[in-house]
């Protein structure tokens, strides 16, 4: 799996960090937190106001094809008490919601499931928080 450059907010790092720490101080799921970690440590970090506004932030809403069905669903990214599935919110904790921190528009997220690899691409951005000038969310 080829690993692409990554953006993330120093808001965004700052709070991942501190939900890595919380997550682990309860006994939180090891891997989940070593997978969200590795992403954090390859990203490059930059300030909310400079974030490209085609770059999936925590709080984005986004339009995604899976590129072997050719489905598209709609997901926002949130942290995990904000987690709905039904409403179509991913957990930054899950498998996907990891994977998709930090890409851009016209990339191509792939995860491994128990039945192989998963490739979505991102299609389209439909809410950036920082985009919108909301710089706290």
């Amino acid at each position: 799996m080829e690993k692409r450059d990554i953006f993330i907010t120093q808001f965004d790092l700052e709070r991942l960090k501190s939900l890595i720490a919380e997550k682990r101080a309860t006994g939180g799921d090891s891997m989940y937190l070593k997978d969200l970690e590795e992403e954090l440590s390859r990203a490059s970090v930059v300030e909310s106001r400079e974030i490209p506004p085609d770059v999936i932030t925590m709080n984005s809403k986004v339009r995604l094809r899976d590129r072997d069905t050719g489905e598209d669903m709609t997901l926002s990214l949130v942290f995990p008490q904000d987690a709905d599935i039904e409403e179509g919110k991913i957990s930054i904790l899950a498998p996907v919601g990891t994977g998709m921190l930090g890409y851009r528009v016209g990339d191509i997220l792939e995860w491994k499931v128990p039945a192989g690899l998963r490739k979505l691409e991102i299609l389209e951005i439909l809410y950036q928080p920082e985009a919108a000038g909301d710089f706290n969310l």
